[in-house]
């Protein structure tokens, strides 16, 4: 994969279908729910910031702890959140309409931009357009319509997450799966969207009750420990399921017994993050419904300044360094998620595209 750092995944990326709120399964299916707009919002910050962390990890062991404890449950949380919000993908006109215009279509145009842009940021004038090979951020958007596609399936299936938890394990076993679409990282993440699928408003409103919440702030700062006592001990490229166990230096059989066991973990820290995420609108709620707009932005900004080594500052190797720049990369996300930012680019991320359907009479004929 053309992986430009450890690119991570936009916390619900145009979903394409509405799912009733937890609660309030009385109102339209549209009206939109504080509660995972503050999750997606609270999800891209820490995007942000682990991409801002990237440069500073072989000079601080503090900080790649943290980076571990991130990147073990803030994807999953930003897969199992798309795949909750696929439940009623059911393959008609209109789903895969809003599926090509929003999903499909910024794939395309970013994975255009991106190739052209990171030929100046890092010196590679020559490097090719490879709509099959996503490069940086793309890769989520590329898995996101193949696990979409395959909603029906799910569906129907009598145990649809032990199938996709079996196809995960199988997918660690087999470096020799291509660079097409990404697919290794697409398999090995589809057991946590097809887990979204199968959840109910119930689930999230368990994992909001107080007991939870109370636990998960040991559970966390527990996590927190471990991987600090882990950082030189383990490979944390485990947490990007982009790798086969054989590309990672480590026996066959371990493939599946990591697949089990990083499921398990990110579950737990899952649930810790949906507990301590408010349910009520806040400031930052409006923020969102741009959040995929933060996700595909910020990546820019992000490959701009390490064209500059800003990481090599002085400065920025000290403590309150750290800290200022996590505090940076926050609010430029945030920036990059308001409606100013959203209107410009709309074109791009949310376009309308009539001219290239053709009209469904049966909706049509609903509307009517």
């Amino acid at each position: 994969m053309r992986s430009l750092g450890q690119a991570q995944a936009p916390p619900g990326a145009n979903d394409g279908t509405a799912a009733a709120p937890a609660g309030r399964t009385a109102r339209s299916v549209k009206e939109r729910d504080a509660f995972f707009d503050n999750a997606k919002y609270l999800a891209i910050v820490l995007v942000a910031m682990g991409h801002a962390w990237e440069p500073l990890r072989d000079e601080s062991r503090t900080v790649t702890a943290l980076y571990m404890v991130v990147y073990a449950f803030h994807m999953p949380a930003f897969i199992v959140i798309s795949g909750y919000f696929s439940r009623t993908f059911d393959a008609t006109p209109g789903r895969v309409k809003r599926l090509v215009t929003g999903v499909a279509v910024p794939y395309v145009v970013f994975e255009v931009a991106y190739t052209f842009f990171t030929r100046w940021t890092d010196n590679e004038p020559g490097r090719d357009i490879s709509l099959l090979d996503p490069l940086y951020l793309t890769w989520f958007l590329a898995a996101l319509f193949i696990w979409r596609l395959t909603t029906p399936i799910w569906r129907i299936a009598r145990w649809p997450l032990p199938v996709a938890l079996g196809i995960a394990s199988l997918a660690t076993l087999t470096p020799t799966i291509g660079k097409d679409l990404d697919l290794q990282r697409a398999l090995q993440f589809l057991p946590y969207f097809v887990l979204g699928l199968i959840l109910k408003p119930e689930h999230f409103a368990l994992v909001r009750r107080r007991e939870v919440r109370l636990a998960a702030v040991p559970v966390l700062l527990g996590a927190a420990v471990v991987a600090y006592w882990a950082v030189p001990r383990m490979n944390y490229a485990w947490f990007f399921h982009r790798t086969s166990a054989e590309d990672l230096a480590a026996p066959a059989w371990y493939g599946p017994l990591m697949t089990l066991v990083l499921f398990g973990c990110s579950m737990i820290l899952v649930a810790c993050f949906l507990s301590l995420v408010p349910g009520r609108g806040t400031w930052f709620t409006a923020l969102g419904a741009g959040t995929l707009y933060g996700y595909l932005l910020h990546g820019f900004v992000i490959q701009a300044a390490n064209k500059y080594h800003w990481s090599h500052l002085d400065w920025v190797q000290e403590p309150l360094g750290k800290i200022v720049v996590t505090l940076v990369a926050g609010a430029m996300v945030t920036a990059l998620c308001t409606a100013p930012v959203r209107r410009v680019f709309r074109f791009a991320m949310e376009p309308k595209m009539e001219w290239a359907f053709r009209r469904d009479p049966v909706a049509e004929a609903r509307s009517r």
